[in-house]
């Protein structure tokens, strides 16, 4: 074991673990926006219960979010000093704008919907809540294009001095064809674990709070994430298609990796399983579907789609020596893992909006425990995804540009490394308790109760700023 490993190791708990707040914050913005509008529209008193409730946990999730995400820009800086000093031309541009723009929008016009109950007028404290949740979005955005960029290089050149890659078209970065396809996919991911998470509190009430006065609420909730979650379902897999052509061009080795595919295939079939020799240089066993890969990659049932071994000769000749694979069995699995688990969850949101047709009430047990377990199979679809982007590159850390090993901080010791990962661990393992407790308990006290509190004896104006929660 050396820095290296451990640096990578770091990087990738931190990650995924700064990624399971943020889906829950932007599909949430959203989801909460769209019920503050029904009741601005209608006056229902149900739309405004499930506002602030499914508000308040947004916030908590929002809040959490930001801690983590403080960390990513801390390690770029200290384990990742030579990748930051070949991106940062690059990266500063959007993450300066994600930083200026969007992250201050979005924690702007929280500020003002969190206090401006029954201050702003109505539909400015409606636009407040639209603001942030625009915010929200436009901050993955530029995220997400300095991502791509690690993907799928456009817009720059190399300094043949500095050996730094500068930025020359920012156009071209923001409108990179991997970030194009990348932000619906993961906009569609993250409204479906905000869905789930509206399926899940909403389905608990409703089983276990029967005859309350609220349960038409609760009802209404549940059947509205439901369908959230279905319709982010198939947008998923819609982008996920686009997505996976974009992948098949820009970066073959991942599709292959992806699919098990040794040698290049036309047609090529889609792996259902495949067992590979412990070098990971064939294939031992599979269980194929014809045509299917070729379709997904190319978009033609008979399409060339190349193989590991093929690319790894293409590579060794155009970058030198070494390889070019990643480690088969962790992209080839969690890309399945990150369909299944999506899929898992849009049939169990199927299952509750048949439980509750023509009025009915669930009463199964087992649906109970579905429904519990709902938020979870999103946000390991989310993460696996992820793990499947990110360890599908190596061992490139910019594509093409740069490797992973060559990134690495080189006057940061290998204790120094597990010093920080150790207590970074520590924390978002303490973290992560806190935010389930909050989350649970805020969630088991159901929607607030809206009876009006009695008139202030003293000027409104000289009242603090508080909480309408």
């Amino acid at each position: 074991m050396d820095a290296l490993d451990v640096a990578r190791w770091q990087f990738g708990v931190t990650t995924v673990y700064h990624f399971l707040f943020v889906p829950l914050t932007i599909g949430l913005s959203v989801l909460v926006a769209i019920l503050q509008t029904m009741w601005h529209r209608t006056g229902n008193e149900r739309y405004l219960k499930l506002t602030k409730f499914y508000g308040k946990l947004f916030l908590i999730n929002f809040a959490m979010g930001v801690v983590t995400g403080i960390v990513q820009e801390f390690q770029f800086g200290m384990n990742w000093s030579d990748y930051s000093r070949f991106v940062g031309d690059i990266f500063g541009a959007p993450l300066a704008i994600e930083a200026l723009v969007a992250f201050f929008l979005e924690s702007t016009f929280i500020g003002l919907w969190i206090f401006g109950w029954d201050r702003l007028p109505k539909r400015l404290h409606l636009a407040a809540i639209w603001a942030a949740a625009i915010g929200t979005n436009l901050s993955a955005y530029f995220i997400l294009a300095a991502n791509s960029f690690m993907q799928n290089p456009v817009g720059y050149r190399i300094n043949p001095d500095s050996g730094r890659a500068e930025l020359t078209d920012f156009v071209a970065v923001l409108t990179n064809k991997v970030a194009l396809v990348t932000f619906p996919h993961t906009l569609a991911g993250s409204f479906l674990v905000a869905g789930s998470l509206v399926v899940t509190v909403g389905l608990w009430h409703v089983m276990r709070n029967r005859g309350s006065a609220d349960t038409g609420a609760y009802r209404f909730a549940t059947k509205f994430g439901s369908w959230v979650v279905l319709i982010s379902s198939t947008l998923v897999l819609l982008t996920g298609d686009i997505q996976g052509k974009i992948m098949t061009e820009v970066q073959p080795m991942k599709m292959a990796a992806a699919e098990g595919l040794y040698t290049t295939e036309s047609p090529a079939s889609f792996s259902v399983l495949t067992v590979g020799s412990l070098d990971g240089s064939r294939e031992v066993f599979a269980l194929k579907i014809p045509y299917l890969l070729s379709f997904l990659g190319t978009g033609d049932p008979n399409g060339t789609v190349q193989g590991i071994n093929d690319l790894q000769a293409q590579y060794a000749t155009q970058y030198g020596p070494g390889n070019y694979a990643p480690i088969i069995p962790v992209t080839y699995w969690s890309f399945r893992f990150m369909i299944g688990f999506g899929l898992a969850a849009a049939a169990i949101a199927l299952l509750v909006l048949w439980s509750q047709r023509k009025g009915r009430t669930p009463t199964s047990r087992w649906l109970l425990r579905a429904g519990l377990a709902m938020p979870v199979l999103p946000l390991l679809a989310n993460s696996f995804g992820w793990i499947f982007t990110e360890m599908g590159r190596q061992p490139w850390i910019v594509f093409g540009e740069m490797l992973t090993r060559n990134g690495v901080s080189r006057t940061v010791s290998l204790t120094e490394v597990l010093t920080s990962f150790t207590a970074f661990t520590l924390i978002y393992a303490t973290l992560a308790v806190i935010e389930f407790k909050l989350l649970l308990r805020y969630a088991k006290a159901g929607v607030p109760d809206l009876t009006p509190e009695p008139e202030p004896t003293d000027d409104d104006t000289e009242r603090p700023l508080a909480f309408a929660y």
